[in-house]
């Protein structure tokens, strides 16, 4: 038996190993536990065991899914707001919604003793997959496991730089008020008229759990992080644009991320029994580094395919017209064809807010995406759609003229 991450002397053989214990495990193995998977040998392989509210997720969906019993907060409703003004967004049949992390875990957790899974606290290095089964290793070279299939949900770089290369990084305060201060019935999903970077878009946003309890966060789309005193400066100024007293205000937590945003290649399954789940799986929508739903259609297909004796490779994220898309709209935006406000603004003006949040998610059909494309300004993504073609087939000449 495993001990306290020493290595042990006979290494555990198992059906199926998760190698990352983050959000993308979690949710897998609250699947399998809820898909009614038996008599799977499991393992789970980190040297952390995820406890706590260390990150907030927001999605859209409808409602009465598996998740409602934890969701912190939902909203039937959300404002889009621009130097021009607010727009309200009714979302029936869908829902936005905000899910904190500790419930997510601690679902995990249960799952885990239901599923008699092994835990091995301890870092993995090297997979070694022959086709049949797959050795899982330290970063020393020593032998942690032997899988059948591996989910390894460890961050790793895409295949090869993109063509675009950007960054959704943000830091959030969770406020407390003593008094009411915001209005639970509404999410601000995105402020636009904070300002603006030389090369990007940056917004704010704003989900109240209550009227007095809220996250308010700064959010760029941009190539590089920002210092921590200027996001304090843009958090300041957001609070300010919102009318928010901070020197009546607590900040009880504050949150951090930076997540690629980025047209180069993932690979989803290096190795024919290795597969790749969140973002190393492809799940983050480059052109919005939206994740989470992604990510629990991946946890639910795996499981749906092991429950039916199936190897557990889930579908891709999302199509490849989609991944062409975001990457003539990131092209757009980092070379400046169009601005940022502008690109966004246009895009829940001229499209039902149901058909902009599919989009978002990857799951619009052709006709749908072909009116979005239509609301977007023509010339300027004409241009990145021939600039993004003109690279494409550069960049093949060049993998071409390699020797192999």
């Amino acid at each position: 038996m495993w001990q306290r991450g020493r290595v042990n002397r006979v290494p555990v053989d198992v059906d199926l190993a998760l190698v990352g214990g983050g959000g993308a495990a979690s949710l897998v193995l609250a699947a399998l536990d809820r898909h009614g998977v038996a008599g799977l040998r499991v393992a789970v392989v980190d040297p952390v065991r995820k406890r706590g509210q260390d990150r907030t997720w927001a999605f859209w969906g409808a409602p009465g899914g598996d998740l409602d019993p934890v969701l912190s907060a939902s909203w039937s409703r959300v404002d889009v707001v621009t130097p021009a003004g607010r727009r309200v967004l009714p979302l029936a049949p869908l829902r936005y919604a905000m899910l904190r992390s500790a419930p997510v875990y601690d679902r995990a957790a249960a799952a885990e003793r239901r599923l008699g899974a092994v835990r091995i606290g301890a870092p993995v290095g090297a997979l070694h997959d022959d086709g049949q089964r797959v050795t899982v290793h330290d970063p020393d070279g020593r032998v942690l496991l032997r899988a059948g299939w591996v989910l390894d949900s460890r961050p790793r770089p895409p295949r090869r730089p993109g063509r675009t290369n950007w960054l959704q990084h943000f830091r959030g305060w969770w406020l407390a008020a003593e008094r009411p201060t915001f209005d639970p019935g509404r999410a601000v999903l995105m402020d636009l008229r904070t300002p603006q970077p030389a090369r990007g878009v940056s917004f704010g946003y704003v989900l109240p759990v209550n009227d007095r309890y809220a996250l308010v966060e700064y959010t760029e789309f941009s190539p590089a992080v920002l210092t921590d005193a200027a996001y304090d400066v843009a958090l300041r100024g957001y609070a300010g644009l919102l009318g928010l007293d901070l020197a009546a205000l607590r900040v009880r937590e504050v949150e951090n991320g930076v997540i690629p945003m980025t047209d180069g290649p993932f690979v989803p399954r290096p190795s024919p029994r290795v597969v790749r789940l969140g973002t190393a799986g492809g799940a983050t929508r480059p052109s919005t580094g939206f994740t989470f739903s992604a990510m629990l259609r991946q946890a639910d297909q795996v499981a749906r395919a092991l429950a039916a004796g199936r190897p557990p490779v889930p579908a891709p994220a999302y199509p490849g017209r989609h991944r062409w898309l975001d990457a003539v709209a990131l092209r757009a935006l980092d070379r400046g064809h169009v601005g940022g406000v502008e690109f966004f603004a246009r895009l829940f003006e001229r499209n039902p807010p149901e058909r902009v949040l599919r989009f978002l998610d990857g799951v619009t059909t052709p006709a749908e995406e072909l009116a979005v494309m239509r609301s977007s300004p023509l010339v300027p993504m004409t241009g990145a759609v021939l600039g993004d073609a003109a690279d494409r087939l550069r960049g093949r000449l060049r993998r071409d003229r390699v020797p192999q």
